[in-house]
């Protein structure tokens, strides 16, 4: 009888237990890897856990690179992305709704200083201009996806990682009303393309 498909707990350099970065959707934990059987071929799956949005994703290895699934920060980038929010904000001279396509592919990248500049350019402290609704929720969405990843890097609370990043935002130069710098269209940089498809997705 042959024995059974040996079972090991790491996959591409990715094992359980560890926390990692989904650029759709944040930080989330690989509670197990699984086979699953798929119109007569064995897929490995990931198993990821989103724990705050009561999520799981079943990731196949083989979709791990193209989903662009990756580990951790490394100390060095979170204090990257730290000085990142510390800087001027750069606001370009487009209509609102571009900007906001742009933002949010931004968040959807993964990437973690990517990430930062979203949360510097939106970051409005009590002596400026309210917000509109759409811009409060791209930067709380950039702000969770960031105090996320820091308090998964330093083993610290999200209490504590959003104070580490709001203390590094009070320490920027002042801001004008619709910020201080303003760049062309061909300055910027091109939006990350989100793949965020190939998930398949359940409620946990």
């Amino acid at each position: 009888m042959a024995p059974p498909a040996k079972k090991t707990a790491q996959r591409q350099g990715f094992k359980t237990s560890e926390f990692i970065v989904y650029p759709a959707h944040g930080v989330g934990q690989i509670t197990a890897i699984e086979d699953q059987e798929v119109a007569g071929l064995t897929l490995e799956l990931l198993v990821i856990n989103f724990e705050k949005d009561k999520m799981t994703l079943r990731v196949p290895v083989a979709k791990i690179a193209s989903v662009g699934m990756r580990k951790l920060a490394d100390p060095s980038t979170v204090k990257k992305a730290l000085e990142t929010v510390r800087g001027r904000a750069r606001v370009k001279r487009t209509m609102w709704s571009r900007r906001a396509q742009e933002y949010e592919a931004k968040i959807n990248s993964g990437d973690l200083i990517s990430i930062a500049e979203v949360v510097r350019d939106l970051y409005r402290s009590d002596t400026q201009p309210e917000q509109s609704y759409s811009e409060r929720q791209l930067y709380e969405a950039a702000l969770d996806r960031m105090a996320r990843e820091i308090q998964a890097v330093n083993r610290s609370s999200e209490t504590e990682a959003i104070r580490q990043i709001e203390q590094n935002l009070a320490k920027a130069p002042k801001r004008g009303g619709k910020g201080d710098e303003e760049t062309t269209e061909a300055e910027a940089e091109a939006p990350a393309e989100d793949g965020a498809d190939v998930e398949q997705e359940e409620a946990a």
